[in-house]
């Protein structure tokens, strides 16, 4: 019965033994091992065996990327405005046993160092130069902790301005001046659309006229094309007319001089030259002396165109008009030679 128990107690010490022997590690994980209160080993991912009550974890080391927020810092800058500076920075630990064995707490170390190279990178800025250079603060910072860190097997992956706070008076000062800035711009883009408004406006307008005095000018060489070619119309109708006149003309005086009428057509065509000279407003006409052989031949061309009947082309009215005007005028002419004898 006593062998019994004992046999059972031994079979149990040795199990958790067994057990106490097998660690497991999990992924992205690391553990130091320390055998007899010295480093030993690092032990990797997945199962591992370890000698019970002789070594010993004594961390397991996270190997992913950590975030760490550090508690705002109240800094004064170049131009002596105290600001509020909210940062955070991302490490990795990539030396297991250096980060065990060389820093106590590398959160703690990395905060304090943030803090006091925030405010030596502020106390070069002026407050504008600040609020701007959130970019040159966090590339001075990462620079600063990437000197200290890498004796501490960890890697600075990150380190990031969240937000910079200025004093409430400063904040409001600040908000009156980006207003002013805004409306500055506002003020610049009306002004700037009403110029562009007014160019387009001006080139239209241009442009109308451009296309209006083109308009007016096809018009007006339409109009003159068009006058020119009336007024050649118009010229060739009285070429026309006048080549139709002496076209009749002549073939008038040919009919005449076919009835052998030479003589007697050009007696009567200084007649008739003659009627037309008289009937001016002039009260004195003075006919040359070889126009009273004209005169004196109009009885025979009368005589001639009577006999010729209207076959001659002249008719007996305007024959007899003829007679009656060569009387009168032949009186008028005896009259004045007795007054011209008598005056001498």
């Amino acid at each position: 019965m006593i062998g019994t128990i004992v046999v059972i107690v031994l079979i149990v010490l040795v199990i958790l033994v067994i057990l106490r022997g097998v660690r497991i590690i999990p992924q992205q994980r690391v553990a130091i091992v320390e055998r007899l209160g010295k480093y030993h080993a690092t032990l990797n991912p997945g199962v591992n065996i370890i000698i019970p009550f002789v070594d010993r974890i004594v961390r397991v080391v996270d190997l992913r990327t950590q975030q760490v927020v550090v508690p705002p810092q109240m800094v004064i800058t170049k131009d002596n405005v105290q600001i509020q500076i909210d940062t955070v920075f991302f490490y990795t630990i990539v030396d297991a046993k250096t980060s065990t064995y060389n820093i106590a707490d590398v959160v703690q170390a990395i905060q304090n160092i943030t803090s006091a190279n925030i405010r030596q990178v502020s106390g070069h800025m002026e407050l504008d130069e600040t609020l701007a250079g959130r970019d040159k603060i966090s590339m001075a910072l990462r620079t600063s902790l990437d000197e200290v860190t890498e004796n501490w097997g960890v890697r600075i992956d990150r380190v990031e301005v969240v937000d910079i706070k200025p004093p409430t008076d400063v904040q409001n000062a600040m908000e009156r001046q980006m207003k002013a800035e805004r409306d500055k711009r506002a003020s610049i883009l009306q002004a700037e659309g009403l110029r562009q408004s007014a160019i387009l406006e001006a080139e239209g307008q241009k442009q109308s006229a451009i296309l209006k005095a083109e308009g007016q000018k096809e018009a007006r060489i339409r109009e003159a094309e068009g006058l020119q070619e009336a007024q050649k119309l118009e010229a060739q109708g009285r070429a026309q007319a006048i080549r139709s006149i002496a076209e009749a003309e002549q073939n008038r005086i040919e009919m005449l001089r076919a009835g052998k009428l030479d003589a007697q057509v050009l007696t009567y065509q200084s007649f008739e030259a003659l009627q037309e000279i008289a009937k001016g407003e002039a009260t004195t006409l003075f006919v040359p002396t070889e126009a009273v052989g004209v005169l004196g031949a109009l009885g025979a061309l009368k005589t001639g165109l009577q006999a010729g009947g209207t076959g001659q082309g002249v008719s007996g009215p305007r024959t007899e008009n003829i007679d009656i005007e060569f009387e009168n005028k032949s009186q008028n002419k005896s009259q004045d030679d007795s007054k011209r004898g008598s005056d001498k």
